[in-house]
């Protein structure tokens, strides 16, 4: 499953909650700190190694 990363705007916590994409679609997030609603979704780097030879 995925993992987002968020920001809680108004006590400035970063979190992340690993859910399904349906999930994430649908669920309203919460802060963890403060239990507020309004977060937003940090945008993270992505870094994939495969084993497959080219």
């Amino acid at each position: 499953m995925p993992v987002y990363d968020y920001r809680c705007k108004k006590c400035g916590k970063k979190f992340s909650l690993t859910m399904s994409i349906t999930e994430h679609e649908t669920k309203r997030v919460k802060c963890p700190k403060c239990g507020s609603r309004s977060v937003e979704q940090q945008v993270v780097a992505f870094y994939a190694v495969t084993s497959k030879k080219s």
